[in-house]
């Protein structure tokens, strides 16, 4: 009611004024009393009204901005018709060009008065103790959004804008000048900046990634924010989000798109196990837009099973697509092979497994009957049922392992190759995977939570690295290894070059709206604690074992290997052990057939760096 009484007043005092100095008399009202009350009446009693429906009084003081002052034109416009529907009822001598100069001087002393109480409110201009300098990277339409938020907030104080197009070069966007990266440096000294806020929502990740790098050996912090709505969501606080897993890569997502693949998929029946896992459920999708006649869903956890139907029936049935979801263990060859004829499957992709390292070096046992065991069940019902296709899902950790989870893998890699040799109706084939962003059991999932609760960020070592690729391009990459199979096939992904773990989670600390603790200054907001390795981590990964019998395939960024195998007579004695050791519940007989037949491929002796001409293959990354 406040600002409403205001807005009357000055309507009021403005028709007032420009009567007064139209007529050079500020007792003009004498000439003709009736006519000129009847016309301040009209205007007193329609200006609420008008007022009202322009929603001027609503408009928050703090927030005024461009849309703000054409809502204030508009009612102003419409008070002036008022005026002229007034004078004219009231047959008031009010000269033409009254009404024109009531609505000019009341738009500018309604707008003169809200920027005057905005700039008292606002702690947008002019230096404040305690409150953040930044510099935005980004003169587009986000970094205008953000500006007006941190205004309003008053806890960080926008300087500057720094873009790289030359276009913008010296001009003032949002009342802040604009300069180009080269000024950066200067700048930062000059005005006192402590944060380069990086406002580029479109830009792709290795942008990013190049920008931030560049920024960060200014020696100010960099911080990629959250979205617009994100921050006025939390009031104009740059607190904790989700991080997207695409932006912590590091390079552009390699694209994986080709003919083949529809070819090898369409109008046939897939079935898809482990399908309620990470890596499941995104093959699962990707298989959709394939065309094929069946989709199977198999898994033997209840909810993961349920969770990715319900996800999947209204895009199956929007697609006319078959989908079925049968539970079941890998580990039973009877419902294995039962499930196969009656669904006519001609493609399996494999992806159910024991995956999380420290959790298969406590439960040996499981990890080798699921991993090993199970892959060879479902290998030998894929023969007995003639599919075409036969695709495991593998690690690099099965590259000289460490670990009893990589070890397994490593086996079942070698069942797979042992059975190709002696299949002739169903191709198989595997595909190494380095740690998959976002997947379950994956460090991002972990170090967000640990950030969301205030730290510490966990790392076991400082110069830990491994190889990271997205679900999106792992899922492509098995769809790919399929159309590609010409029987016992190694592939792997050109992911460029490994990644640090400390440096990902100080990315995600930053990324997700937050300062890494420093010890010597006691500035910042979330510690990294590094732990030490735990049992069967490796410093180092790698995606092949012997670099020199690697082969190109149709696509530039997949490789194919062909690697050492294990004889008939050699993989038969492995799964007798194995299953000698399973049956007799003996975990210490597990890893001694471990130890023993992976001793070729340097198995728990590998726990520095690799080899340079191990790791000769990399290319640039994308």
């Amino acid at each position: 009611m406040g600002v409403l009484a205001v807005d009357m007043t000055l309507a009021l005092l403005a028709l007032y004024a420009v009567l007064a100095l139209r007529f050079e008399d500020p007792r003009f009202y004498t000439r003709a009393p009736h006519g000129f009350f009847a016309v301040f009446a009209t205007l007193a009693v329609s200006a609420p009204v008008v007022l009202v429906l322009c929603r001027i009084p609503k408009i928050r003081i703090t927030s005024f901005d461009g849309r703000a002052m054409l809502r204030v034109a508009l009612g102003a416009g419409a008070l002036g018709l008022v005026v002229i529907a007034g004078s004219f009822q009231a047959q008031a001598l009010i000269p033409r060009s009254v009404p024109f100069f009531f609505v000019a001087l009341f738009f500018t002393t309604a707008v003169l008065v809200r920027v005057s109480v905005h700039l008292r409110v606002t702690p947008a201009f002019g230096p404040r103790p305690k409150v953040d300098r930044v510099a935005i990277y980004g003169a587009g339409s986000a970094g205008v959004a953000l500006v007006s938020t941190l205004r309003q907030g008053g806890e960080v104080q926008p300087v500057f804008f720094i873009d790289d197009d030359p276009r913008l070069t010296g001009l003032a966007v949002a009342g802040l000048p604009v300069y180009p990266p080269r000024a950066l440096r200067a700048n930062i000294g000059r005005f006192g900046i402590t944060r380069v806020l990086l406002a580029m929502p479109s830009a792709a990740p290795h942008r990013v990634k190049t920008v931030a790098d560049s920024i960060t050996g200014l020696g100010v912090e960099v911080r990629s924010l959250p979205s617009y709505v994100d921050i006025v969501a939390k009031g104009g606080h740059l607190g904790h989000r989700t991080v997207n897993p695409d932006a912590l890569l590091g390079r552009a997502q390699v694209d994986l798109d080709d003919p083949n693949i529809t070819g090898a998929y369409a109008g046939r029946s897939v079935l898809v196990t482990g399908a309620g896992g990470s890596i499941g459920s995104e093959l699962c999708r990707q298989v959709l837009d394939c065309g094929p006649a069946r989709v199977v869903l198999f898994d033997q956890s209840e909810f993961a099973l349920y969770s990715i139907l319900q996800e999947m029936e209204p895009l199956a049935a929007a697609l006319g697509i078959g989908l079925v979801a049968r539970l079941g263990s890998v580990n039973d060859a009877r419902r294995v092979e039962h499930v196969l004829a009656e669904e006519r499957v001609d493609t399996i992709l494999h992806a159910a497994a024991y995956k999380h390292v420290p959790m298969v070096e406590e439960n040996v046992v499981e990890g080798a009957r699921a991993n090993v065991l199970g892959t060879r069940t479902v290998a030998l019902a894929a023969i007995a049922a003639q599919v075409e296709r036969f695709v495991l899902i593998s690690t690099d950790k099965a590259v000289r392992p460490t670990s009893v989870m990589g070890a397994t893998k490593r086996l079942a890699e070698l069942v797979i190759q042992d059975l190709a040799t002696r299949s002739t109706a169903t191709k198989f084939s595997m595909v190494r995977f380095g740690n998959v962003l976002g997947s379950s059991g994956s460090v991002l999932p972990l170090f967000q939570c640990q950030i969301m609760a205030g730290g510490p960020v966990t790392v076991t070592d400082p110069v830990m690295t491994r190889f990271f690729m997205t679900i999106q391009e792992a899922a492509r990459l098995v769809l790919l290894a399929g159309s590609f199979s010409q029987g016992g096939d190694v592939f792997v992904l050109d992911m460029g070059k490994p990644m640090k773990i400390i440096d990902l989670a100080r990315r995600m600390i930053e990324m997700s709206g937050c300062e890494v603790y420093d010890p010597e200054t006691g500035r910042g907001d979330i510690r990294i604690e590094i732990i030490g390795l735990r049992p069967g981590e490796k410093l180092f990964e790698e995606l092949l074992i012997d670099t020199d019998r690697r082969c190109p395939t149709p696509h530039p960024k997949i490789l194919r290997a062909r690697e050492r195998r294990l004889s008939e007579f050699e993989m038969k004695a492995v799964i007798r052990e194995i299953s000698g050791a399973v049956e007799d519940q003996n975990p210490g007989r597990v890893r001694a057939v471990i130890e023993a037949r992976l001793e070729d491929d340097r198995f728990a002796n590998r726990r520095d760096r690799p080899r340079a001409e191990d790791l000769a293959y990399e290319g640039t990354g994308g």
